[in-house]
């Protein structure tokens, strides 16, 4: 989150926005992307988050086109989430580009 963000709302406020903005979020239009960030502060907000809970893992984002508001994964109903993962399996499952139902493996 910019600097200049938090000057004007607060956290809850700009986390409501990204929910706000995951139900508007439409799976078959989507845009999607992942990137290593905190599992526990995805968005990076919390800037005192104990050393404890900074655990880095994958984490999925998508938004609507044309928009800057990325959501986590997370921040999706449901329904969102799981069309997400069926339409963009390839892309996001990991490694990368790996598909779970490739029987290259000697099987």
């Amino acid at each position: 989150m910019k600097e200049a963000e938090t000057d004007q709302m607060t956290v809850e406020q700009w986390l409501a926005t990204r929910k706000e903005a995951g139900l508007k979020i439409d799976p078959e239009t989507a845009e999607v992307d992942w990137t290593y960030a905190l599992t526990l502060d995805p968005y990076g907000v919390y800037r005192d988050l104990p050393e404890e809970y900074q655990q880095v893992g994958r984490e999925y984002f998508a938004r609507s086109p044309g928009s800057d508001i990325w959501v986590n994964f997370g921040d999706l109903p449901e329904a969102t989430e799981k069309a997400l993962w069926e339409k963009h399996k390839r892309k996001l499952a990991f490694p990368a580009g790996f598909d779970r139902t490739d029987k290259t493996c000697g099987e």
